[in-house]
């Protein structure tokens, strides 16, 4: 199929019995060998060709393993692993599920424009909660919201988390996930909202954090809101967790989001939560949050003056300290090119890439930051097979060296 390349293995046996690595195999390149490339192997000594690949895209990497057999250890190497934690963010890939009820789906990879057929470990369903960070991604199940996975979508190694504390079924959760770079350290935060009995207007709110080197949960907050429940979107930056609450009470249009910033580092002086509160840009129909270089970024549809539940448009904006900046606005021709545009959608990001896909297409849209630059996609190798299938995905950042 067009634009679609399976993955498979070129990882040493040690490293298949360790489960460490599953196999990648490009679709009609087998045969494909660059004569630079071998002549490099006779010129550059090992350190050096070892910084050099470290600096190619991932998909580059496994290719390079089918060089020669000196590349093929190279790459292999916990040496080469160790060089590739000291390079530059790999550029985001967007992973686009293509079924309501098995986790399965393409991969787009910005750097070639091209969707790679990958599994993912340990998910059940596409309608898991998910999150991401520098290279790991955290699932989380959509019934008892108990089972919990850590994986490296790429290497598919994983790790099951224990049983978060608090409600087991709570009426809404967040989770979120943030890697420390350099350690390789990570916490992964729930938030869980559920309804006082016989009172719509009080809502129970607790966060749940689990940290990598204790390997614990702990319960920072419990709290009762009023008039705001919790929802579905939080992420971490930069020690802070931020997650959209939503009014149970009314109120203006503007008022039906909000955001809550809550102080991982620094819980002791968080004090109540409806201090921390930030008021949204504009009246959303839904908002999507993401870190951006730390940096605390929002998608959100914009709602009719009239008819605030009818998406008219999609903003981004940056939040600098509790002001938010809008950074960019998208373009109608391309809100047209989506179709029929739902009034929420998803929509992830990291680095310097957003992506934005509606729930009823598998049409993806990805907006550069740094270059203020939109465009489309390749086309993803599926097709809508009937009226309500619903597609929707999550971003990550590819890496080789990071495991959970």
């Amino acid at each position: 199929m067009a634009g679609e390349t399976s993955w498979i293995s070129h990882y040493d046996d040690r490293q298949r019995e360790n489960g460490v690595f599953d196999s990648f195999l490009e679709v009609g390149e087998e045969g494909e060998k660059d004569a630079s490339a071998v002549s490099l192997d006779v010129i550059l000594p090992d350190d050096l060709l070892e910084r050099i690949l470290a600096y190619l895209p991932v998909a580059s990497i496994f290719r390079a393993g089918c060089v020669s057999k000196r590349w093929h250890e190279i790459v292999n190497s916990e040496r080469f692993l160790w060089n590739l934690s000291h390079v530059l963010p790999q550029k985001p890939w967007y992973f686009m599920f293509t079924s309501s009820d098995e986790p399965i789906g393409y991969a787009f990879d910005p750097v070639f424009r091209k969707w790679y057929n990958i599994e993912l470990p340990c998910i059940g369903t596409s309608n898991w909660f998910i999150a991401s960070s520098i290279g790991m991604v955290c699932f989380m199940d959509n019934d008892s919201r108990s089972e919990l996975c850590i994986c490296n979508p790429i290497t598919k190694t994983y790790k099951k988390l224990e049983e978060p504390p608090g409600l087991k079924f709570s009426d809404y959760s967040a989770l979120a996930i943030s890697v420390n770079r350099e350690s390789h350290i990570y916490s992964v935060a729930i938030v869980k909202s559920k309804q006082v009995p016989e009172n719509f207007f009080q809502w129970d709110i607790s966060i749940h954090v689990y940290n990598s080197v204790n390997r614990t949960w702990v319960t920072t907050v419990t709290e009762v809101l009023m008039g705001w429940r919790g929802g579905d979107e939080s992420v971490i930056c930069n020690g802070m967790l931020y997650f959209l609450v939503y009014s149970t009470g009314g109120g203006q249009p503007e008022n039906r989001h909000a955001l809550i910033a809550y102080n991982m580092s620094n819980r002791s002086s968080q004090g109540s939560l409806t201090k921390s509160f930030i008021p949204v840009p504009c009246s959303l129909t839904c908002g999507r949050l993401m870190n951006l270089k730390e940096k605390l970024v929002m998608v959100g549809g914009i709602g009719k003056p009239d008819r605030p539940d009818i998406i008219k448009g999609i903003g981004i904006w940056l939040l600098n300290d509790k002001t938010w900046e809008e950074i960019a606005r998208m373009p109608h021709k391309f809100f047209q090119g989506f179709g029929e545009f739902d009034d929420v959608f998803a929509s992830s990001g990291a680095d310097d890439l957003i992506y934005i896909q509606s729930y009823g297409a598998p049409a993806l849209l990805i907006f550069d930051t740094n270059h203020k630059q939109w465009k489309w996609s390749q086309k993803c190798p599926v097709t809508k097979r009937f009226p309500l299938q619903l597609f929707t995905g999550f971003c990550f950042e590819p890496r080789l060296e990071i495991a959970p």
